[in-house]
Order: structure tokens, then C-alpha cells, then sequence
């Protein structure tokens, strides 16, 4: 009687007496009866489909990791099966990934991170103390003396003093306030987070976010997810890609016909350009924002890659400071800062930093708010980012290794940049403006109309189908200059200089062969 209760309350009926030996046979025999009177289901379609997705996703393009570099990767794995190719290698030149290409890590940046890691190795007398005493500060603010804790989600107290502190020493002293800095997972993190704020309205209304032509395609790729207008300003390839505040007057009009222009991104040094913008210009770009209640976005990560001895970094930051209280009070700015670039090269980590400044205090809430919805970024890379900013001082032991490491990687990224601008000016259709800064070559390349025929036979973009015929003659991986913008009817690509110098000489001379034997088969 219980169990013929229990059956009940689950919905089923107890079986009649002498069911309970019915043969395991019959009980097969009845089962197809029972199955028969199932309804037949069609195929249940999925949900998600390229129809159904969120359209501002499908729009998000991002050229350094898009179909050219799918292609790479398929060759590479042609090679590895023994697929025969006038090559033996692909050459990834598309990304500017440092360690990748074979630089080597800074030793303290190291040490420091694998005492953070590992922190029984702080007993070891293999680690210098100054090492040591950095790691200790970094763990003793974590939780659990631990890197595998959660932080705040604006980030370690004691990195964001120490990236303040370092702010305030390259910009000659001018403050910089640790409230006023989140940590971020490189500064992509930060510059995707700081527009999710500002992105906002509808039709005329709706937020134009200002990108330079050429421009990093991050920005592009953000603008489309958020459904924002971009606001295209044109750099001027005949003088050496500078920024004209004519230019930006012009975009800036000509926008406001149909949305609402609120954001100014500028990137210095320039990706994929290499430009560094004087003092001058910076002046005349923060006197524009402010003329026109444009929020700033100053993307620095090269800040520490200038090769040019005519050419000096300056940080926004700094520059509106010094233009006086006017500017300075009421500027709304965002700067950004990466552990991937620079001489460190540590992209896997993710480390990076924001500074906003003159933001609404009420905005600010909003922001650690936002921030906090993804708990915090990757404690390690708020680690690598401490020891960027804090570097050996003089008189400290690992001083004079830190400084010939940094000095020996600038140094070469400066003879690799004259290098490759010297190479490419001499082939013939291919023009090259002086890289300055930033670790890339953008150069022109002339593609003859019948070429642009068979590309258009492709489906393809000219510069597309130029960058397609070099990856699959020479192994060589570079990325086409419509994934950056570009003045119609120009053509270019964009390639890393990282390669060690012999291998970015044979880089350099396959492109040349490849571009004369292009010239020929087009003509």
C-alpha cells in the first residue's frame, strides 16, 4: 500500500495484482505499441543561426586575426603534413606579437612574476632582492598573499599608487591621482569598457565615435558591437601621416548631419602608421576637443617605441596639464597603457591600465560599476604591469641588467625600423613613410589595373588579393591596408618589423622579389 501510495504521488498508477511477474518478453512485446503512439517530431532547429544572431556581432571585423590569417593557418598545418610549398615556413608578421617572434622577456620582469607565482622561490638566494622585495609588495596586497585571488575590480590598490607614480614621473611631475586609474586586461579591455559608457542615443542622436583612416581595427570592431557611428578622419599620407585639426573640422561637420560626434580617438604613436605626433599638433588636437565637448581617447601603448631622433613622446596627459586650468579642469581624457608593446613585449599576460581624468563623479560610479560585472582583470597581468611602471632605480641590483635589456630591444627596433623603410623605398612601387614610432610599416604598394580586375574576379579587395598571392608564394603573412581604412584608390599593407633582423632581411627581400614578379604578371 505504501508503495503503490508513492507511485501515485509521482504521477503513476500501482500495478494490478499478478503484473508485478509479468515476463521481461512481454513486456517487450507491448513496448512498440506504446512507442507507436508518440507523435513524430520534425527536426528541431537551432536557435542560434546567422539570421537569428545579434547583428551588430556579425558586423565586428577585425583584420590583424581575420581571413588572411585563417589561410596561414592552414598552410601551416599543409606543412606539417608534408605538403609541398616554395616555402618551408609561414613568417607571422600580420601581429605585433614580440616574444613570438623571438624576443627575448625582461629578466626582472620575469623573476619578479615567478616569485609572485611561485612564492616559496622568495627563499631562494637564485633572485636578487630587489626582485624580491617587489614581489613581496605585490602579494602581501593581494588576497591570500595569493595571485590566484580575486581584486578589486578597479584593480590592486598598491599597482594603481604605482602606476600613478610612474605617470607622474614621465609627465615631469604633473599628479596623477590613483583613484583616477583601473587596471584593465591590456588596454583594449579599457578602451572597449570607457566606450560602452559614452555610447549612447538614436538615429541623429545616436554617438559618432571620431577614428583616425588609417586606424587600428579595434576601433571599428567595438564601434559595430555597440551599434555606434563611426566618424572617419583622414591622416595625410604625404606628410609622413600627420593628424590636421582642419581634417578633424571637416569630419567633424560633415557628421554631425547624422549622429552625434562625442568621442576623439587618437593613437600615438600611431598603429598601423608609426607617426608620433608633435607637441604642437597635441596642443591643437586638446584645444579642438575642448572647442567642441569631445571626449578624448589617447591611446599610448607605443609610448616607449620612438626611434626617431627628431621625434619625442608626449602624453596628452601631460600636454593638457600644461595648456593651463581652461583645458585642464575640464577636458574629459582617457589614456591607455599595455604590458604587450613597449620593449617588454609581455602580450600573453594582458596587463594594462587606464587613466580617465575630469570625469563626473556620479559616471565614475558607473564605471566601477560596469567594471565590476567582469570581477576584476587577471591579477598576473595587474603584476606584470607593477613591474613595467616600477622598474629597477639606480643604486638597486638589478639596475644595470634591466636597463642593457630595455636599451638593447629599443635599440634594435630603431635599426630595424630605418632598415625596413630603406628596403622598401627601394623597390620600385612601393613607398614607405619613416617609421618613427610604434613597431610597423605601413607602406603603399602600387597594384596594376589588371590586377584589381582579377581581384574583383575574386571577390576580393586589391590589397586583399596582394596579400593572398604573397602568403601563398613566399609564406609570408602580412595584413591588407583595407582592414585599417584607407584613402580610395590607395593601397597598402601593414607589416611588424619584430622579426630578428637577418629574418626580417629576408622578409624584406622576398617581398621585393614577390612585388617585381607581381609587376610583371599584371602588366
Amino acid at each position: 500500500m505504501q508503495r503503490a501510495a508513492a507511485l501515485v504521488r509521482r504521477g503513476c498508477s500501482a500495478r494490478a495484482p499478478g503484473s508485478w511477474g509479468r515476463s521481461r518478453s512481454s513486456a517487450a512485446a507491448e513496448a512498440p505499441a506504446v512507442l507507436k503512439v508518440r507523435p513524430e517530431r520534425g527536426r528541431r532547429e537551432r536557435i542560434l543561426t546567422l539570421e537569428s544572431m545579434n547583428p551588430q556581432v556579425k558586423a565586428v571585423e577585425y583584420a590583424v586575426r581575420g581571413p588572411i590569417v585563417l589561410k596561414a593557418g592552414e598552410i601551416e598545418l599543409e606543412l606539417q603534413r608534408g605538403i609541398k610549398k616554395p616555402f618551408t615556413e609561414v613568417i607571422r608578421a600580420n601581429i605585433g606579437d614580440a616574444q613570438a617572434m623571438g624576443q627575448q622577456p625582461i629578466t626582472f620582469l620575469r623573476q619578479v612574476m615567478a616569485l609572485c607565482t611561485y612564492p616559496n622561490l622568495l627563499d631562494s638566494p637564485s633572485f636578487p632582492e630587489d626582485a624580491k622585495k617587489r614581489a613581496r609588495r605585490i602579494l602581501q596586497a593581494c588576497g591570500g598573499n595569493s595571485l590566484g585571488s580575486y581584486s578589486a575590480s578597479q584593480g590592486v590598490n598598491c599597482i594603481r599608487e604605482d602606476v600613478a607614480a610612474y605617470i607622474t614621473r614621465r609627465d615631469g611631475g604633473v599628479p596623477a591621482d590613483p583613484d583616477n586609474i583601473f587596471l584593465t586586461t591590456g588596454a583594449s579591455d579599457g578602451i572597449s569598457t570607457i566606450l560602452k559608457i559614452l555610447v549612447s542615443g538614436g538615429g541623429k542622436s545616436r554617438t559618432g565615435v571620431m577614428v583616425s583612416v588609417p586606424q587600428y581595427p579595434l576601433y571599428s570592431a567595438v564601434i559595430s558591437e555597440l551599434d555606434a557611428v563611426q566618424v572617419h578622419y583622414y591622416l595625410d599620407e604625404e606628410n609622413c601621416w600627420a593628424l590636421s585639426v582642419n581634417e578633424l573640422r571637416r569630419a567633424v561637420r560633415e557628421a554631425k548631419d547624422h549622429c552625434d560626434p562625442k568621442v576623439l580617438c587618437i593613437i600615438n604613436p600611431g598603429n598601423p602608421t608609426g607617426q608620433v605626433q608633435s607637441r604642437k599638433c597635441i596642443e591643437d588636437v586638446i584645444h579642438f576637443a575642448w572647442e567642441e565637448k569631445l571626449f578624448l581617447l589617447a591611446d599610448e601603448v607605443y609610448q616607449d617605441n620612438v626611434y626617431s631622433p627628431d621625434c619625442r613622446f608626449h602624453s596628452f596627459k601631460k600636454v593638457l596639464y600644461e595648456m593651463g586650468p581652461e583645458y585642464s579642469s575640464s577636458v574629459e581624457l582617457a589614456s591607455f597603457h599595455s604590458t604587450s608593446k613597449g620593449y617588454m613585449g609581455e602580450c600573453g599576460y594582458r596587463g594594462g591600465y587606464m587613466e580617465v581624468i575630469n570625469l563626473h563623479p556620479e559616471i565614475k560610479g558607473q564605471l566601477v560599476k560596469l567594471l565590476s560585472v567582469r570581477l576584476c582583470p587577471p591579477v598576473s597581468g595587474q603584476a606584470a604591469m607593477d613591474i613595467v611602471v616600477n622598474p629597477p632605480v639606480p643604486g638597486e641590483e638589478s639596475f644595470e641588467q634591466f636597463s642593457r635589456e630595455k636599451e638593447s630591444v629599443l635599440g634594435d627596433l630603431a635599426r630595424k625600423a630605418k632598415l625596413t623603410e630603406d628596403l622598401f623605398n627601394q623597390v620600385p612601387g612601393i613607398h614607405c613613410n619613416p617609421l618613427q614610432g610604434s613597431m610597423y610599416a605601413f607602406p603603399r604598394v602600387f597594384i596594376p589595373p589588371k590586377a584589381v580586375e582579377a581581384a574583383q574576379a575574386h571577390k576580393m579587395a586589391p590589397d586583399m588579393f596582394y596579400c593572398m598571392k604573397l602568403l601563398e608564394e613566399t609564406g609570408i603573412c602580412v595584413v591588407p591596408g583595407s582592414g585599417f581604412g584607407q584613402r580610395e584608390g590607395t593601397y597598402h599593407f601593414r607589416m611588424t618589423i619584430l622579426p630578428p633582423v637577418e629574418k626580417l632581411k629576408t622578409v624584406l627581400q622576398k617581398v621585393k622579389d614577390f612585388h617585381m614578379k607581381f609587376l610583371e604578371k599584371y602588366a
